[in-house]
């Protein structure tokens, strides 16, 4: 079954899930909530109160253990001052609930609204960028030298540099793909401009490859930060959410990752106003320096150069629930190539 086949979310077993927590009170209403890509959430109304009720994916890779630990590393940030909602406690004191075979989590519900890039001033960029830096230096604390036990006790994912030999491969599949349609729509055109655009610039810039980063460059990141993850109230975040991809990676290519989602323009081209502000203030929150986000910067480049994720759901598992990005995400790795050297110097400067 394809994902763009699945009509809504399964209905979570609320009640049973409400009478494992004290004082959770008896449900109202639950409501599956549309925004996000991946993850089954829903808002619970109770007799007591509001909660955040997370089924957790039943995929085999984010086992009991990982969740466990996701839920400790939220906890200890709190204590830290950094905004989340922690899981609550059940009446065994655990946070993952098992019904049936499936996982869930009761979070307090925290009001507040999701801001893009072109919302926030120059003061909230930087104000963006400390709290950033804020999770990596928090992480670092609350973790310590913890393995990441997902990746096998290997480099961590996104660790190696794509080859572009094998995008190339894909770059041919997909046009294929784009080609081959029955009934092709402008968003297959704008597909195969932008792939055979795209095979032009790696065939001109294959040699530049990046090399993998060294050990100290890598530690604990939240894995997935960008506007559909940070709550805000008024001017101030109040929450940072969906912890799923806590993990050992590159730290500053989050930073660059995040600023790439956040402060990107329709047409493809990053806000470097914001952007400097925002890198100028997680270098200072963070302690890196500016070799580290120049670094973190090719790299990241480069995996947008090659990277397709929003074509390969689209064509490969026929779910087009990400193809309203690709307009503004595929111009972004051509505007980037065009613009590199400003881009570097809006994270280092």
């Amino acid at each position: 079954m394809s994902r763009s086949s699945v009509a809504s979310p399964p209905v979570p077993p609320v009640g049973e899930v409400l009478r494992r927590y004290p004082d959770a009170g008896e449900p109202l209403t639950c409501t599956p909530l549309s925004q996000g890509l991946l993850n089954h959430g829903y808002r619970v109304s109770t007799t007591r109160g509001s909660y955040f009720l997370k089924h957790h994916s039943d995929d085999a890779t984010r086992g009991r253990a990982t969740i466990v630990r996701q839920h400790r590393a939220t906890r200890r940030l709190q204590s830290l001052g950094v905004p989340v909602a922690p899981p609550l406690g059940a009446r065994d004191g655990e946070t993952v609930t098992e019904i049936a075979g499936r996982r869930y989590a009761l979070h307090p519900w925290v009001d507040g609204l999701h801001r893009g890039g072109a919302q926030l001033t120059l003061a909230q960029s930087m104000r963006l960028g400390t709290l950033l830096g804020a999770v990596h230096t928090g992480l670092e604390q609350v973790m310590g030298t913890e393995r990441d036990t997902g990746t096998g006790g290997g480099r961590p994912p996104g660790y190696a540099s794509p080859q572009a030999a094998d995008t190339f491969a894909l770059i041919g599949d997909l046009l294929a793909a784009a080609r081959g349609r029955g009934s092709r729509d402008a968003f297959d055109e704008l597909a195969e401009h932008r792939l055979r655009e795209r095979r032009v610039l790696l065939e001109r810039y294959a040699d530049r490859r990046p090399p993998d980063p060294g050990a100290p460059a890598t530690g604990w990141v939240h894995g997935d930060f960008h506007p559909l993850n940070v709550l805000y109230r008024g001017a101030e975040p109040v929450a940072i959410l969906d912890w799923d991809r806590l993990a050992v990676q590159p730290r500053a290519e989050e930073a660059v990752r995040a600023a790439a989602i956040f402060f990107v323009q329709p047409a493809g081209a990053l806000d470097l106003t914001k952007v400097r502000a925002y890198a100028r203030a997680y270098r200072r929150a963070a302690g890196a320096d500016a070799a580290e986000l120049a670094a973190a910067v090719h790299r990241v480049w480069w995996e947008r150069l090659n990277d397709f994720w929003i074509l390969r759901w689209r064509y490969c598992l026929d779910d087009r629930r990400a193809d309203p990005q690709f307009p503004a995400v595929s111009a972004l790795a051509v505007w980037w190539t065009r613009e590199y050297e400003a881009v570097r110097a809006a994270f280092t400067g």
